[in-house]
């Protein structure tokens, strides 16, 4: 028996140094789950035209669907983390739902596919905002490490992404489908298990908010949400076989969402802390346009990449899907600690831009993304089949924008809540990112031809024709964004 004394939080925020010594623990944990769930990402439309027989249009609806659910479970996720689990019993959930997920599928790709995926969903709804939170609890109020600390946990985010991204395509491609879900379930299986094993080092973080009630209520209550996402399970199920019911879904969620945010904000006293939360909903809603057009990169790109680029990058005989499902993580991994040292030098001569240019800058960096990934279309042959190398460059760009907006909005959306809706508004945010996956998928049916006998030719100009317009549109917010930065930064006090 551990009689080790429990860490108190003051003992873990009092950490010397630039990182506290938890930090890695939740780093690792996180790297092994964007394994799986970036692997699994990577494949789902290329697996659903090849294996299912999908159509493109199909293929892009079911695909947003899918990212729409994980991302909206992430809200409920929060939600019930806060008020009942607590984040350490939360992710253990999680992440034993995910495991059993890609055991199914992996068990029977085609026949378990959407009960697998249904799991997942689930899962990933109850681990991913709660370990975000986790973090941000390492930290005093006003600890100028804490964005340094998100910086590092994002690489994790992004050494994961890049790891499960190219062995899932691979071993999905050239080997057999079932090797790339049960590549998901064992990296799964390690990350729940560096959890549970380093979990006595995060003191009271994650803990139960019920921990003053007799155990059986406390029981009574978890077995209750438990309960809750078992039933969900057919609901899930049938909403992503039938995408017009992930429609009905996705209207009636987010208004819910928003009224039960001006609810919680109603409660909250005192204006600064009402202004706080009003600036981290603006991050949100911003963050929507964000990842519907950055998120095209799981569905129309995939498809794009499956059929219209050549295996040529740098002199290198690549699969495309491979460079479209692990690029951006591993620009990411390159450019996140340079572009970190940026910040700190331009901070150190007082000229570093506030969080909200910054987010105004991620959308310009978009802008010109989707305008390179709109340029291919002159680097094309007679067959339709255009330039892997401009197709990365697009990603290298994209990657900076993604670099302006991702880790700082985790940071962000940490500082300005109050600690009680740390998991709700961490939830919110992500519950952004699903509506950005919803309409990334409805971007992405649009620019697919109607005609599956259609030539990679009449593909390629209607894909390019539709990133052309994304260019337009990420152009416009960006400005806009830039243009209201002052009120924004306003609201948000004293938070940097």
């Amino acid at each position: 028996m551990d009689n080790t004394p429990k860490l108190t939080l003051d003992q873990i925020q009092s950490f010397e140094g630039k990182y506290p010594p938890q930090l890695w623990s939740l780093f690792f944990t996180e790297m092994w789950e964007r394994f799986c769930f970036y692997g699994m990402r990577g494949v789902l439309a290329i697996f659903m035209v090849n294996q299912l027989g999908l159509t493109d249009k199909e293929s892009n609806l079911k695909y947003g669907a899918i990212q729409a659910f994980v991302y909206a479970f992430t809200f409920i996720g929060g939600i019930f983390a806060d008020k009942v689990l607590g984040f350490k019993k939360s992710l253990f959930f999680g992440g034993i739902t995910m495991i059993l997920g890609n055991l199914l599928i992996a068990f029977s790709p085609q026949d378990m596919f959407y009960i697998g995926i249904t799991l997942s969903i689930i899962g990933t709804g109850f681990f991913k905002p709660n370990i975000s939170s986790m973090v941000g609890d390492l930290y005093r109020d006003g600890d100028s490490r804490r964005d340094a600390g998100f910086g590092l946990f994002y690489s994790g985010i992004n050494i994961g992404a890049f790891l499960g991204g190219a062995l899932c395509v691979w071993l999905g491609k050239y080997y057999s489908w079932s090797y790339a879900f049960l590549a998901a379930a064992i990296v799964m299986i390690i990350g729940v298990t560096t959890f549970l094993f380093t979990q006595k080092n995060l003191g009271p973080i994650g803990d139960s908010p019920l921990m003053h009630l007799d155990k059986s209520s406390r029981l009574r209550k978890e077995a209750l949400v438990y309960l809750g996402s078992v039933i969900s399970i057919p609901l899930i199920y049938i909403m992503i076989r039938n995408t017009d019911y992930t429609d009905y879904f996705m209207y009636t969620v987010g208004p819910l969402a928003v009224i039960y945010f001006l609810y919680e904000l109603a409660k909250v006293t005192g204006k600064p802390a009402k202004n706080k939360l009003i600036a981290a909903f603006i991050f949100i809603v911003f963050s929507v346009i964000f990842w519907a057009f950055f998120e095209q990169s799981g569905g129309s790109l995939s498809l794009f990449a499956e059929k219209n680029l050549d295996f040529n990058l740098l002199g290198m005989t690549i699969d495309p899907n491979v460079v479209n499902n692990t690029s951006n993580a591993f620009f990411v991994i390159i450019f996140s600690p340079l572009l970190g040292l940026l910040w700190i030098w331009m901070a150190g001569r007082r000229i570093e831009p506030n969080t909200v240019v910054k987010f105004g800058l991620g959308f310009l960096f978009l802008a010109a993304a989707f305008y390179v990934f709109y340029a291919t279309r002159f680097f094309a042959d007679e067959k339709g089949i255009t330039s892997l190398n401009v197709f990365t460059l697009a990603y290298l760009i994209i990657t900076f924008g993604e670099l302006c907006l991702s880790p700082i909005g985790l940071s962000i959306i940490t500082k300005l809540s109050p600690k009680k809706m740390g998991g709700m508004m961490m939830g919110m945010w992500f519950l952004a990112s699903a509506y950005g996956q919803y309409v990334a998928g409805l971007l992405g049916a649009g620019m697919s031809t109607p005609d599956e006998s259609a030539s990679l030719t009449e593909k390629l100009n209607l894909y390019t024709d539709g990133y052309y317009q994304l260019a337009i549109y990420a152009l416009i917010a960006g400005i806009l964004l830039l243009a209201i930065s002052p009120l924004v930064r306003k609201l948000m006090h004293e938070v940097k």
